[in-house]
């Protein structure tokens, strides 16, 4: 059976990562899993967790961004596919490289921001960390400027 790893951060471009993954998923007779690494924890010196109300706030924001993921997973069902979801906290590139290996992935979906070469060498970007250290063949789905762009071309 092949596991297609779909990886969401609910931007602009996640519909099209559902959509494409599910399509894979379904070509391939395989499984979903749908997967969002939410923010990683603050990895400076001084940090503490925060008072009571500052950890309420981060709590509930999982479990609306794991109630998404859940719904996502649970219309893949509906569509006759077998489907899983997965809320994790982390480094993004790295969180989804080591859960594709915890799920023995056969291929990872993920989206492209499309901000730019300039963002990308200042900031970085999750897809390029991704396909630097992916096992398993990645396809990356461009944002819905780029694609509307490259199309007109």
């Amino acid at each position: 059976m092949q596991v297609v790893l779909a990886c969401v951060d609910f931007s602009d471009v996640a519909g099209r990562v559902v959509d494409t993954a599910v399509s894979l998923a379904r070509a391939f007779g395989g499984e979903l899993h749908v997967l969002h690494v939410g923010e990683p924890e603050p990895a400076f010196v001084g940090y503490e967790v925060g008072p009571r109300t500052v950890r309420d706030q981060v709590a509930a924001k999982l479990r609306e961004e794991h109630r998404s993921v859940e719904a996502i997973a649970a219309e893949a069902v509906r569509q006759g596919l077998t489907a899983h979801p997965h809320t994790l906290r982390g480094p993004y590139a790295e969180t989804i490289l080591r859960e594709a290996d915890h799920l023995r992935a056969d291929v990872i979906v993920l989206g492209s921001h499309g901000h730019g070469r300039l963002h990308a060498l200042l900031v970085g970007s999750v897809a390029d960390g991704v396909l630097r250290g992916a096992k398993v063949p990645v396809l990356v789905v461009p944002h819905p400027e780029r694609a509307r762009v490259a199309g007109a071309e």
